[in-house]
């Protein structure tokens, strides 16, 4: 997949909390997947409390077994009764099911019982099509009257942003929602065209609390 750069360990302490890109995960034909951690992102996140991942404790070493098995322990099994609609959600193509890494870029690997997440480096191929998040709703309490399902919103470069200088920041017509995923918002960056951002999913409660949305290229 041309789409699928390198897949990012992001962990954060909570929701709501910055986000830290701990550890990258690459894939090549010639040395098959390995793993090594960001040293520098390691060293501010531990200021937070993170402690190595299970399987990769040495934060020097280059990982080269085992790696795909351990961390795609964390994708959906295919035995689920609602697959269907998961991979709907997700946008899987169906022809990659059985290929973990794709899985994880594009399922990004989330549970409810940990602060990880897998965020890929999506290049802007032609036909570009992923899920991603509009991140810091919790700041700003966005009223869920104001976002719609399959609205298409608009977004602005930051990359003046004090944490993240290729921060992408969302809009709806008239007001500021929040930003694209780390790392997700690279590929805006590289995109010789406009991507078109809608709205996918929404979560809610008086307020909205989670807004997945599709970029498309």
């Amino acid at each position: 997949m041309k789409a699928i750069g390198n897949i990012h360990l992001i962990w954060r302490k909570g929701k709501g909390s910055r986000r830290f890109s701990v550890g990258i995960i690459k894939r090549n034909a010639t040395e098959g997947i390995r793993f090594h951690y960001n040293q520098a992102e390691v060293v501010e996140a531990q200021r937070f409390g993170f402690t190595a991942y299970e399987g990769f404790p040495d934060f020097s070493k280059v990982y080269s077994e085992n790696v795909i098995e351990i961390f795609g322990q964390r994708i959906v099994k295919t035995e689920r009764n609602d697959i269907s609609n998961f991979l709907d959600f997700w946008l899987i193509d169906r022809k990659y099911i059985n290929d973990k890494y794709y899985m994880l870029a594009y399922t990004q690997g989330l549970l409810p019982t940990d602060n990880y997440e897998f965020l890929a480096d999506f290049k802007p191929v032609q036909s570009l099509s992923f899920v991603t998040e509009v991140t810091g709703l919790s700041k700003i309490q966005v009223a869920s009257k104001c976002l719609k399902m399959d609205s298409t919103l608009h977004y602005e470069l930051e990359s003046d942003n004090p944490y993240d200088n290729l921060a992408v920041k969302v809009f709806t017509e008239d007001k500021y929602l929040g930003h694209i995923k780390k790392i997700h918002s690279r590929v805006f960056y590289g995109a010789k065209k406009t991507l078109n951002i809608s709205v996918h999913n929404i979560e809610k409660n008086g307020v909205l609390k989670r807004v997945f949305v599709k970029v498309t290229l």
